[in-house]
């Protein structure tokens, strides 16, 4: 039997349930809670075509400028990685080249004086003209074999792995200091080894009594080679020279990454450095003196200095700097006031001026030992090791305390390995912490 509609002012009998709001309604109530259902798609398309419209609007050139901008320069690093290769070969061709036709010279110009001398005294003998004649032909034969030179040269192809470049959303990889990993892995030092690391997200770069050791990304040491210049103040890395840059408390070093091979740098002259950090075009060296120095040099074609600022312009004449690090056209510099004074402060200024953006005392009172240290973190956060109160001291882009956080045993050397490891000195060795 047929129910009356469900709608009070309706007189009609139900045809239908409707499913919308499980009532018996007839026909054309049925029709209008269609109607109506209808109307509601209209704000939807309105929604969808303002998305669409948002969507049409948005420049993506714009937005991946940045990137491609990055990608362009790791392209250029590479064509100057080659370039660097090639010229040092056409060297070593020209070299090989040029010993051997030098001794050749040099035999043509002492066959040349003896003859000469034996005319000179108008006296010689049968074995004079023999062994003239036999140093004559032995010269003819080495210069038919130079003549007849070739050199073999034998290349690789160049092996780049798409891995060679990953494309990351930002945030993607944040390190949450206030929710540190466990150590993954400790490598001990040997005797008084320097707490000083840099990475170049390959591979990282410590030092081992007596040795500088390479950690692949496995954690694993790769490679070592002897290191006999004393002890080592600070490191960093240049990926414009493809090499690490190693400062103990007189001189500046390049060290290969392929084979540990150390070259004195000639063109920085023997000073008492504390600090460096590079630029994609500069090293930064900082001087171990009261009234630090801030010195930078140029990394390509040559290095060689084209700036220096002192005191006051770098710091206080009762202030040392005491690690200075690179960052987006800034240096990050951690300074220390006079022992009767001895407090820690960090300082964001200029890459290009050196002028100070931001200032922050980081609470650090009654200092003992030197050698604070700080590296980037997330960006442009900034992480210090406070090795006097056995902590990690986080510091936002703009020059504010963000949080402490305990660390035990007392940390020394912060440094990020890749995206996601964070290694640190400590008094035995190196923590490594996967994030």
């Amino acid at each position: 039997m047929s129910q009356a509609c469900a709608i009070s002012s309706c007189k009609r009998l139900s045809c239908a349930l409707c499913h919308c709001c499980q009532q018996n309604i007839c026909l054309p109530h049925l029709k209008e809670h269609q109607d109506l259902l209808v109307l509601e798609l209209n704000p939807l398309i309105d929604q969808i075509n303002a998305l669409s419209d948002r969507l049409n609007a948005l420049n993506i050139e714009n937005k991946i400028v940045d990137a491609r901008q990055k990608l362009e320069e790791w392209r250029l690093k590479c064509y100057r990685k080659i370039d660097r290769l090639f010229e040092r070969k056409c060297q070593e061709l020209d070299r090989k080249v040029a010993e051997k036709t030098d001794k050749q010279r040099e035999e043509i110009n002492r066959i040349e004086s003896r003859a000469s001398e034996l005319i000179r005294e108008q006296h010689t003998t049968r074995h004079d003209l023999d062994v003239l004649t036999s140093r004559i032909r032995n010269l003819e034969r080495e210069i038919n074999e130079t003549e007849q030179t070739s050199f073999d040269i034998r290349t690789q192809s160049l092996d780049i792995k798409d891995s060679s470049i990953t494309i990351e959303e930002p945030g993607k990889h944040r390190f949450d200091i206030s929710s540190l990993p466990p150590v993954c892995k400790t490598i001990e030092y040997y005797g008084k080894s320097s707490p000083a690391i840099a990475s170049n997200n390959r591979f990282l770069l410590m030092h081992q009594k007596p040795n500088l050791c390479l950690i692949d990304r496995r954690l694993t040491m790769v490679k070592y080679g002897l290191w006999n210049d004393g002890h080592i103040n600070d490191i960093c890395w240049s990926s414009v020279l493809d090499r690490f840059i190693v400062i103990n408390g007189t001189n500046v070093f390049f060290v290969d990454e392929s084979t540990l091979s150390i070259e004195k740098i000639s063109t920085i002259q023997s000073q008492k450095w504390y600090s460096c950090t590079c630029s994609d075009v500069s090293l930064f060296l900082t001087t171990y003196e009261f009234g630090s120095s801030v010195m930078e040099y140029s990394l390509f074609p040559s290095i060689q200095l084209i700036r220096q600022w002192d005191s006051p312009d770098s710091c206080q004449t009762d202030e040392v700097i005491n690690r200075m690090r690179y960052n987006n056209e800034t240096l990050a510099l951690l300074i220390t006031k006079s022992h009767t004074e001895s407090a820690v402060y960090i300082e964001l200024r200029s890459s290009k001026t050196l002028e100070r953006l931001w200032s922050l005392w980081l609470g650090i009172e009654g200092v003992q030992r030197k050698a604070f240290c700080c590296c980037l973190i997330n960006e442009d956060e900034w992480l210090v090791a406070d090795h006097e109160n056995s902590c990690l001291i986080l510091i936002t882009g703009d020059g504010k305390m963000k949080a402490r956080y305990a660390y035990n045993p007392v940390p020394w050397y912060p440094c990020l390995f890749g995206s996601d490891v964070l290694a640190l000195s400590i008094d035995k060795g190196i923590n490594f912490h996967k994030f």
